[in-house]
Formats: C-alpha cells, structure tokens, sequence
C-alpha cells in the first residue's frame, strides 16, 4: 500500500493558480457589466460604449496582467520555499476539501494540469493501492483490523458520490464497506475520483482500473460487488458498459450492484442551476452574471439528466437549455441490481420527492420514457422514509437493507 506523503508546496500552488484563475475570471465579468451599465442606452442593438470600452480595456487588462504576475511570482516562490515547507501525510479534513473542489471544477484542474486534481485511485484506509500481486497480498486485509482474510475470494468496490471522497463513506462512526467486510467476509477497496469528469470519462478509467486490480489479485476472485452512493452509481453503470466493450475480464466476475440515491435520470438542482442561466440571460445587464453560472464542472452538467455515455454529452453545448435526448442504457445484464431511494417527508414511499437531491423515481430508475426506465425488480427497490441524501450513508436500516440483498442465504 502506497502511503504517499503530499508536498505542502505544490498544494498551495494548485491553490494559487485556482484563486488566480478566478479574480481573472471575476474580473471579465464585472468589466462586461461596467461596459454595458456605463455604456448607456442602445440605438439600433449597439451602445455608445466607444470611450467606454478603451477606458475598461486598459483598467481590466491591467488588472488581469498583475494578477498573472502575481500567479507567477507565487509559483516561483513557491519552488523555492518547498524545500522548507516540507511534505504532510493528507488526512480526512484535506481530502474533503479536495473534493469538493474537484467536484465543483474538477475539469478545468485536469484541463489545467493543477496539483489540485484528484488522479483516479483504488485505495484502503485512505491510501493508493500498489496494484501488483506482491504488494496487495501483502497489504489487503490490515486496514480492516483482521476481520478478514487476506486476499479475499470475493472483492467490494466502494464508490462515492459527487464532491465526495472514499474517506466519507465512514460517517457517524459507520462504515458500510467495513461492515459488510466484517458480517459476509468481503475484501473491500474504494474508489476515488475526479467526480468534475464527466461521468462516461471516469467510467472508463474505473473499468481499466479495476482490471488492472483483478489482474493483480493474489488469489482467484469468484466475485465481484459494488456499492455505489449517488453519482457512482452512475460510473459504475457506464464502467460495465465500457467493460463490454473493451473487454475486461471483471465483468464475468461481477455479481451485484446496490445504488444509494443515485440519480439515474437526473437532479432537479443542476437543472436550477440551468434555468438561473437562461434567467439571467434574459436582460443585456444581467447576461455577465451568467457567466458564474457556467463553473458547474462537467460532472455537475452530466447530472441534470443522469449521461451516463460519451454520446450523451460529446458534441452538445452542456449549459444549453434542452430536453432529454438521452440514449436508453439498460442496466447489465446477468448482475442483480438493487436500488435504494431516500426521502425526508412523509411516513410513506407514495408521491415522494426525494432525498433532498435526487428523486424518487431518478433513484429507483423510474422514467415517463419507457425505454429509460431501468428493469429493477419491485423486490430489488426500496425507499428509505426519513432518510436524506448523505443519511444513506451510515443510516442503520439502509445498511440491514443492502446487507439482506448481499447475503448469500
């Protein structure tokens, strides 16, 4: 098990370049308001904006030239001061606040090549997995206090939602990875993402990631189950498929996987987030303030309807306003498939709205289309009353649920 120190030097300096990368964002947008304010009226669809617009040229462009050499000049100092800044060991507060702002604009980290961005790994206990087979049987098993055995026959991939890292699975003292290690004998390992991606994207990776692990595993694996809380049950949806098409030997080894609030068909809050675009569009004084609109990482767009494949998003404007257009992606076949949804009103699962983020019916699969509506059976659907979107993960009647599907009697 790789247990990677963290240079404080290049943490910081990913942070430099994202709060540089933002005062030069901010600062287009509030030069296009005080070009469009302070321009006056408009004859014939044009402003007299002419004096207007070299004055805040000059002032803008100025701003943005110191703040780049700012940038640079933190860069440099930065290189210089890493040796005495020394290294850290990361821990659960740094990873929480990594991945949220992974998730908020993971893809412009990646784009950008930023320390920042979170590089897909399978870890335990908070550290990256060696994936050869010297090093996992070396390794599987200690990070779950020996209730296991090494290497063990059946394999549990723990995948976390949007904004999230493998670390939040454990939650009010409650781990449901560890858990169901200790009570049916799994060998679990967790994900961890860019969950800025798109979801087709990490699905990918998961797949080749995940062959790579079972290609490694000391001992022949019988099976393999995933738990997948919200957005990962959206990549490991796409993983199966890029799975079958690549081919990876994992797929025959597959047995189950369980969804907790996944939203298969989409948030309505990314969907707020697209309409507050259109809304500010509507006037010529508030169109600059659109522009913060559009920080939503590719990952949070591919929510607003659940893409779970390339061809759900490549080649589309994914701030434009529009309808589901969405290709139908059945669930895979020969896996069972289970799905929990959670809602916090009421004291029955009638006319819910949902966890707080997901729906209902997102979350059990359930669409107007029947061609997207995904075959679970009524006995592979529950909902959770009471229970909210994080709630799903440490709730101990969530737990009972998915533990009574996995379990082989």
């Amino acid at each position: 098990m790789t247990r990677k120190t963290r240079s404080t030097a290049e943490d910081l300096r990913g942070a430099s370049r994202l709060v540089v990368a933002a005062t030069k964002g901010v600062t287009a947008v509030v030069q296009k308001m005080h070009r469009t304010i302070g321009g006056g009226p408009a004859i014939l669809g044009r402003p007299l904006d002419g004096p207007m617009r070299l004055v805040t040229g000059i002032v803008y462009g100025s701003i943005r030239g110191v703040t780049t050499l700012v940038g640079v000049g933190i860069d440099v100092a930065l290189e210089q001061l890493s040796p005495l800044l020394g290294v850290s060991q990361p821990g659960p507060e740094r990873d929480a606040l990594v991945a949220v702002v992974n998730g908020v604009s993971g893809d412009y980290l990646e784009e950008t090549s930023n320390p920042l961005a979170i590089e897909m790994r399978l870890r335990q206990g908070g550290h990256a997995l060696e994936l050869n087979e010297e090093a996992l049987e070396e390794t599987l098993g200690e990070t779950q206090g020996g209730t296991v055995s090494r290497a063990s026959r059946t394999l549990l991939v723990m995948v976390h939602g949007s904004c999230m890292s493998d670390r939040q699975w454990g939650r009010s003292g409650h781990d449901h990875g560890a858990a169901l290690a200790r009570d049916l004998g799994y060998e679990t390992v967790y994900l961890n993402y860019n969950s800025g991606r798109h979801v087709s994207t990490n699905g990918s990776d998961f797949a080749a990631l995940l062959d790579r692990l079972v290609l490694a595993w000391p001992n022949p694996l019988d099976e393999i189950v995933i738990v997948a809380h919200s957005m990962g049950g959206l990549i490991a949806r796409s993983a199966c498929r890029a799975a079958e098409l690549a081919p990876f030997g994992w797929r025959e080894k597959l047995r189950a996987i369980v969804f907790l609030g996944t939203p298969h068909h989409g948030a309505p809050l990314e969907r707020g987030g697209n309409w507050l675009d259109v809304l500010l569009g509507i006037s010529r004084y508030s169109v600059p303030l659109a522009q913060l609109g559009k920080i939503r990482s590719a990952g949070v767009t591919d929510l607003r309807f659940g893409n779970v494949l390339d061809e759900h998003w490549r080649g589309r404007d994914r701030f434009e306003l529009g309808v589901d257009t969405r290709s139908p992606l059945p669930l895979p076949d020969g896996i069972a498939c289970y799905a929990i949804a959670g809602t916090t009103d009421g004291e029955s699962a009638e006319k819910l709205a949902g966890d707080g983020l997901v729906p209902v019916d997102s979350a059990l699969g359930l669409h107007d289309k029947p061609e997207l509506t995904l075959a679970l059976p009524e006995a592979h659907k529950w909902t959770a009353i009471g229970v909210g979107h994080l709630d799903l993960l440490d709730r101990a009647e969530v737990y009972e649920r998915v533990r009574s599907w996995l379990s082989p009697d």
